[in-house]
């Protein structure tokens, strides 16, 4: 029996389709932006899901940090924007395919976090239907990483509840492995360009306190947007109860500053890296 495959579905809309030309405007965004010291080794990511031609700057920032790392498996959570079902979905066999090749599922990590919790379950339709919210991180993975394994995780229910049973979930299933977690979000959709950047700051604070609860209560107020809200704060969560202790914005703009143009409705990107600290005297990253 085959085992189900992903296929690319916005290879050559929202990213390059061809694989030389993904290869080197990838790495021409690596060029592009500063690098930046982590004082401590990088557990968890936040990074946007639009077009690379508007996020593909704020993404090279988060990517860049983890450029020849070596990780047992990649944990990307993103949110569903076309399926709707109860809880979380995980893609638990096969790949995903891009043009830079098919990127492997860790098929036992998959399956033990849907064991740990009732809210996960297999449905892979819900992956089939999803465009963006997995498919765009994987090329700076690819590119990022090399070869890897990876769990892709659609959450359909962002509550509070549900984000804490699955990072427990997370944390169960991958023991001792070393993971990374990726989590896919934009921030705020539609909005005038101050505003934009008032209630992207109210998210920005959280994330930089890693407040995943403060994060989902400002959410569910409205005072903030983000919308794979719920990936965030799953990967703050499940970060800091792998030891994450402090969290630094890499980089934060919007399709205002972009393109050059404040007048029109603005979305907000960010990258945001969550790292477990090095001890005291060691400068060994």
């Amino acid at each position: 029996m085959n085992e189900p495959l992903r296929k690319a579905v916005i290879a050559g809309s929202w990213y390059s389709g061809r694989p030389a030309e993904l290869r080197a405007q990838i790495d021409l965004f690596f060029d592009r932006v500063p690098p930046q010291q982590i004082p401590g080794e990088v557990v968890g990511l936040i990074a946007p899901h639009a077009g690379y031609a508007y996020s593909g700057e704020v993404a090279a920032c988060a990517y860049k940090l983890i450029r020849g790392g070596t990780y047992d498996a990649v944990i990307v959570v993103g949110p569903s924007h076309r399926a709707s079902f109860r809880g979380v979905s995980v893609f638990n066999r096969g790949g995903y395919e891009t043009p830079l090749g098919i990127v492997p599922v860790h098929a036992e990590l998959a399956d033990g976090i849907a064991a740990q919790s009732s809210v996960v379950s297999v449905l892979l339709d819900a992956h089939m239907q999803e465009q963006n919210a997995i498919e765009i991180q994987l090329p700076f993975l690819q590119r990022a990483l090399g070869r890897f394994r990876f769990v892709p995780l659609i959450m359909a229910d962002q509550s509070a509840d549900t984000c804490e049973k699955l990072a427990e979930a997370i944390v169960l299933a991958a023991g001792r492995q070393k993971i990374l977690f990726v989590a896919s979000s934009d921030l705020s959709h539609d909005y005038a360009y101050d505003q934009a950047v008032q209630m992207d700051g109210i998210a920005l604070r959280h994330m930089e306190n890693m407040d995943a609860n403060g994060l989902l209560t400002e959410l569910a107020k409205g005072t903030t947007e983000a919308c794979g809200g719920g990936p965030a704060a799953v990967v703050m969560m499940a970060a800091r109860k792998l030891g994450a202790d402090r969290a630094k914005i890499l980089k934060y703009a919007n399709s205002g500053d972009v393109v050059g143009d404040r007048r029109s409705r603005i979305v907000g990107y960010a990258s945001v890296a969550f790292f477990r600290s090095l001890p005291a005297g060691d400068v060994s990253q």
